[in-house]
C-alpha cells in the first residue's frame, strides 16, 4: 500500500528520516505540502517568499511529482489518505505549540491511519536533554554539556530516488504555489542550501569564532532561513564540523538553537509571556508617544545609526545580523521600555528566518525575562555597540547613508536617561 509524506519544515530529500520511513518495503510515496491559511495569514511576506521558492525547487527534484494542496490540515491529510488507500502519514516532528496542536487535530482526523512522526528540525529533539530528575534546563551551559553527551545520530541516507513517487496527477485538490512577494537576498531550497553551506565552510567557517559579531565583515553563514524551513537538517552540516575554534563556535549556536526549542517545548505558554513572570508587573509605556516612537523604531529613524542600520536591513532584506538584533532588542525594551512582545511580533512579520522559539526568547534574553537571561541591568549603549563592532562604520554607512546630514533624525531618547529609567523600573520588581 502507497503511504503519504506531509512535508513541514523538512522541504529536503537528502537525510530526511520520515522519507525512509514512508518509503518502507513497498516504496511508493505521494509527497505533499498543505498551504495551511492560518500560517500564511501570520507569516511576512519573505518568510511566504522563501517557502513558495522552496516548495518549487522540491517540486523540480522530484520531476513535478509533489502535490501541493491548501487548506486546513485536519481536513486535507485524511482526504489525501483516504484517496489514496494510504497505510501511514509520514511526518517529521513538530515540537512548536502549534504543530502540536496541528498534529493531534490531524491524528485524531486520520482515525484508524496512523500519523507516525519520525526525525525532527532539530540535532537533538526537544525532551530528549534533561536534568538528572528528567526535568527540563533552564539554563543553557549546563544544557550543552549534557547536549554534547547525548550526541547525534548520523544524517539518513535519503535523496529522490529512495521511493516510488505517486504522480499527483491522479490525485485531487492540487493548487498552483504562489509567485510573486518581495525579491530575497538568498536563494530558496536544498541545492541553494547545500551550496551556502560549502561556501561558508570553505571560506567563513575557520574566522567565525572572531567574525561573527561583527556586522561589517559578513562573517556569519547565512543558513538560518535554510534551517527554519529544514531546506538542510543539522546533521548534515555538523558533519562537516571540526574542532577548530571556529568550528566549535558554531556548534554551540546550533545548540542553542535546540535549547530554545526546548524551553519553547517545556514551557509553550514562554511564547508570548514571560517565561519569568516574576517580570510580569514591570511597568511599560504605552499611548500615543509610545507608538511614535515604536513607529520611528520600525523605520530606522530613532537617531542612533547601529540602531537604524539594523532596522533598515531588516525592512529591506528581510535578514539582520545577530549582534544587531541584540542592540535594537535592547533599545526597544530598555531605552524605549516597550514590551518585548511589540518587537518579537514585529520581528516575525519581517524575517525570512523568523522562528517562534528562537524569536521568542532571544527577545527574552536581552530583556531578562526569560531563561538563562542577560542580567537586567545589562543595557546595550547603542554608540558604543556601534564604535566596538562596526569600527569603521561600514555597516552603518551602508544602510544609514544619511547618518551625519541634516535630514537624518536627532536621537529620539537620551540613552542616559533611559538607562536609569530602566533600572529603576527593574528595580522596582527585583
Amino acid at each position: 500500500m502507497p503511504t503519504l509524506l506531509w512535508f513541514r519544515r523538512d522541504l529536503r530529500l537528502h537525510d530526511l528520516p520520515p522519507l525512509l520511513d514512508a518509503a518502507g518495503a513497498d516504496g511508493e510515496v505521494l509527497g505533499c505540502f498543505v498551504l495551511d491559511p492560518r500560517l500564511e495569514a501570520s507569516a511576512g511576506p519573505r518568510r511566504l517568499r522563501y517557502l513558495y521558492d522552496a516548495l518549487r525547487a522540491l517540486r523540480d527534484s522530484l520531476d513535478g511529482r509533489l502535490l501541493v494542496t491548501r487548506g486546513r490540515p485536519e481536513q486535507r491529510i485524511p482526504l489525501l489518505a483516504k484517496e489514496i488507500a494510504a497505510s501511514a502519514v509520514h511526518i517529521s516532528a513538530d515540537f512548536t505549540p502549534f504543530g502540536r496542536r496541528r498534529d493531534e487535530a490531524v491524528r485524531a482526523a486520520l482515525g484508524e491511519v496512523p500519523l507516525e512522526p519520525s526525525g525532527s528540525p532539530y540535532l537533538v529533539s526537544p525532551g530528549r536533554v534533561t536534568k538528572p530528575d528528567g526535568t527540563p534546563y533552564k539554563v543553557f551551559s549546563p544544557f550543552y554539556r549534557a547536549w554534547r553527551e547525548h550526541g547525534w545520530r548520523a544524517p539518513a541516507r535519503t535523496g529522490p530516488d529512495t521511493a516510488r513517487w505517486v504522480d499527483p496527477a491522479e490525485v485531487g485538490g492540487a493548487v498552483d504555489i504562489p509567485d510573486g512577494g518581495p525579491e530575497l537576498d538568498l536563494a530558496a531550497g536544498e541545492d541553494a542550501a547545500l551550496a551556502q553551506w560549502k561556501a561558508f565552510t570553505t571560506n567563513g567557517i575557520d574566522t567565525y569564532h572572531d567574525d561573527r559579531n561583527r556586522p561589517d565583515l559578513g562573517g556569519t553563514s547565512r543558513m538560518s532561513a535554510h534551517l527554519k524551513f529544514g531546506t538542510i537538517h543539522p546533521r548534515t552540516m555538523v558533519a562537516d564540523i571540526d574542532g577548530s575554534p571556529g568550528a566549535q563556535a558554531y556548534l554551540r549556536e546550533l545548540a542553542f538553537r535546540d535549547f530554545y526549542a526546548a524551553v519553547l517545548h517545556a514551557w509553550p505558554r514562554s511564547a508570548w509571556w514571560n517565561w519569568n513572570p516574576g517580570f510580569d508587573a514591570m511597568a511599560t509605556d504605552g499611548g500615543p508617544e509610545a507608538q511614535r516612537r515604536f513607529e520611528a523604531w520600525k523605520a530606522g529613524r530613532t537617531g542612533y545609526p547601529i540602531v537604524d542600520a539594523g532596522m533598515r536591513q531588516l525592512a529591506e532584506t528581510g535578514w539582520m545580523h545577530n549582534r544587531v538584533r541584540m542592540i535594537v532588542a535592547s533599545f526597544l525594551v530598555k531605552d524605549l521600555h516597550l514590551p518585548w512582545q511589540w518587537g518579537a511580533r514585529w520581528f516575525l512579520g519581517q524575517l525570512v528566518d523568523g522562528d517562534m522559539a528562537n524569536n521568542q526568547h532571544g527577545w527574552q534574553w536581552v530583556a531578562g525575562t526569560g531563561t538563562d537571561a542577560a542580567p537586567f541591568f545589562r543595557v546595550f549603549n547603542p554608540t558604543t555597540q556601534g564604535d566596538k563592532f562596526d569600527p569603521d562604520g561600514a555597516y552603518v554607512r551602508r544602510w544609514v547613508p544619511d547618518a551625519g546630514e541634516k535630514s537624518y533624525p536627532a536621537p529620539i531618547v537620551d540613552h542616559a536617561a533611559e538607562r536609569r529609567e530602566a533600572l529603576r523600573r527593574y528595580g522596582e520588581i527585583t
